[in-house]
């Protein structure tokens, strides 16, 4: 077979898998958002949108959300300060902790509170504090808890990488560093840090775990639109919610993608921690063992209850809430769960790894085409894609199965691993496909010899994502689980909902342990592998 004949024949395999991945999107994304906006026409909108449950719930989640935003972007932001620029004691052991909220789903936040400062709170009986958490200002305090993480990552993000020459000067010229935070950090942070904040209230203002377990009777539009849909089946009203939703992530998506651009030109050169003074770096250790404590005390708090055999009455150690919720099937949910991530971070990490390699790789307009509508994923909140996912299947197969579930978790956190590898690719050597193409190696062949395993890191980091991330969802996953299906982490609310408290904190151990383990098994693989 001549030269030009091969590269045809290896071609084809990419033309079968760029048109099943578009074929992918257009099924599992852009069909079911279709059905979403085509709803619209059969109601009332400006009627729905002019309603008082609706002008209420609006207003308490442009509250509660700019509230949260404010302090979780600048508790995260001093935080990420404290350890990417200063050289704190035991930095890795902090940061660890600031992403575990990120294991748990946002129902276990609300809860979290609700035990430690409830009406039989453990913090409440003990310091005898009287007052609710319920409202306002308990949603504002779990939805910071749930955002915190994201808000320290991204601003750490921007911190690691920053022109080293401008802080290099100012020292030598004897410039203090509150000068030259005012004048060089502050400048530098400016315009990414807008969409930082756009992306942590789109976060808060969609999540409805924690306003549903900790608001009480102070609505917001996601908990509408859950009420609406699961409990009064009406699709049209919560179509409408669900549109409303999607302002504010298509807005903090448009600002990302500028200030990822200008980051990725800008920032080349890491400036690493440097030495402050004394006091100010007891004064960081200080912040940061303070809101470490404020992450572990709801855990400790749920492995405390998960022992006790009858809080506050009967403080015993007890294995009988354990007992409850393995007889009420807890780990039949928790195979469901278990089954669901595996498949989804197995599928989505070939899918993401397959779109990543032709949009980043590859110079065709399919592979554009598909890197845009990737993108645009982000821009969905998890509720108004399962929503969609309703409206789109419920009159076939695929509706009420595992597999419906599996789609659309990979839909709704596709974007990330995508964005990883698609970074991971264009780290490698631009000229390799030509090199192949003269050798007569298929693109095929590369793509499994060279490309992967060139990234193996990067597979093992998106895997993780999308497993942890199916692990601890709850939003896409409401509208679509069934008994047969039903996750894990559905179980938190059906458990408080009956009173049974005890076997929520249970259940929400369980899933910390097991994404606990899945992220250690990782970083080990990683090592052992000499990934760093």
């Amino acid at each position: 077979m001549s030269s030009s004949h091969r590269r045809y024949a290896a071609y084809q395999p990419g033309r079968a898998v760029r048109w099943l991945l578009l074929g992918l999107f257009l099924l599992a994304f852009v069909w079911p958002l279709t059905n979403l906006f085509w709803s619209l026409g059969d109601v009332n909108v400006l009627r729905i949108l002019k309603s008082r449950p609706v002008l209420k719930a609006l207003t308490n989640s442009l509250w509660v959300s700019s509230c949260a935003t404010v302090i979780a972007v600048t508790l995260g932001g001093l935080l990420a300060w404290g350890i990417v620029r200063t050289q704190i004691a035991g930095k890795r052991i902090f940061e660890a902790i600031f992403v575990i909220p990120m294991l748990i789903p946002s129902l276990s936040h609300g809860m979290g509170l609700i035990l430690l400062f409830g009406a039989n709170g453990i913090v409440t009986k003990t310091l005898g504090w009287e007052g609710s958490i319920y409202g306002f200002w308990g949603i504002v305090i779990g939805s910071v808890l749930y955002a915190l993480p994201v808000a320290f990552l991204m601003i750490a993000d921007l911190l690691k990488y920053e022109s080293r020459a401008h802080y290099e000067a100012a020292d030598v010229l004897g410039i203090p560093r509150s000068s030259q935070f005012i004048h060089l950090t502050l400048p530098y942070l400016a315009k990414p840090m807008i969409g930082v904040i756009f992306a942590i209230f789109t976060l808060v203002v969609t999540d409805y775990g924690v306003p549903l377990m900790i608001g009480g009777k102070f609505t917001t539009l996601p908990v509408l639109m859950y009420q609406e849909t699961i409990g009064l089946l009406n699709f049209g009203k919560g179509a409408v919610i669900g549109s409303l939703l999607l302002v504010p992530a298509v807005l903090a998506f448009v600002l990302e993608l500028g200030t990822r651009q200008s980051r990725a030109e800008g920032q080349t050169v890491r400036i690493g921690d440097r030495a402050h003074s004394q006091w100010f770096e007891g004064l960081m250790t200080a912040l940061c063992s303070a809101v470490s404590l404020f992450i572990l005390m709801p855990i400790l708090a749920f492995v405390f209850l998960s022992i006790v055999s009858k809080y506050p009455i009967d403080l015993s150690v007890s294995l009988a809430h354990i007992e409850q919720a393995l007889n009420l099937n807890a780990m039949t949910y928790l195979g469901h769960s278990l089954w669901i991530s595996f498949l989804v971070a197995v599928v989505g990490v070939i899918c993401a790894t397959a779109a990543a390699y032709f949009s980043s790789r590859t110079s065709s307009k399919l592979g554009r085409l598909v890197h845009f509508i990737a993108l645009v994923t982000l821009t969905v909140p998890g509720m108004v894609l399962g929503l969609s996912y309703v409206l789109a299947f419920n009159s076939t197969f695929i509706y009420g199965t595992l597999a419906i579930l599996v789609l659309v978790n990979i839909m709704h956190f596709f974007a990330t691993p995508y964005l990883m590898m698609c970074n991971s690719f264009g780290k490698l050597n631009e000229h390799l496909e030509a090199v192949g193409d003269t050798l007569g190696i298929s693109r095929w062949r590369l793509f499994l010899d060279v490309l992967l395993p060139q990234t193996r890191a990067t597979q093992v980091e998106m895997f993780v994502y999308f497993f942890v991330n199916s692990m601890v969802t709850i939003s896409a996953v409401s509208f679509l689980a069934t008994v047969a299906n039903k996750p894990l982490s559905l179980m938190i609310n059906q458990f408080e909902a009956q009173m049974m408290i005890e076997c929520s904190a249970f259940v929400s151990v369980l899933i910390l342990v097991v994404n606990l383990l899945v992220k250690s098994g990782a970083q080990y693989f990683k090592a052992k592998k000499g990934a760093y």
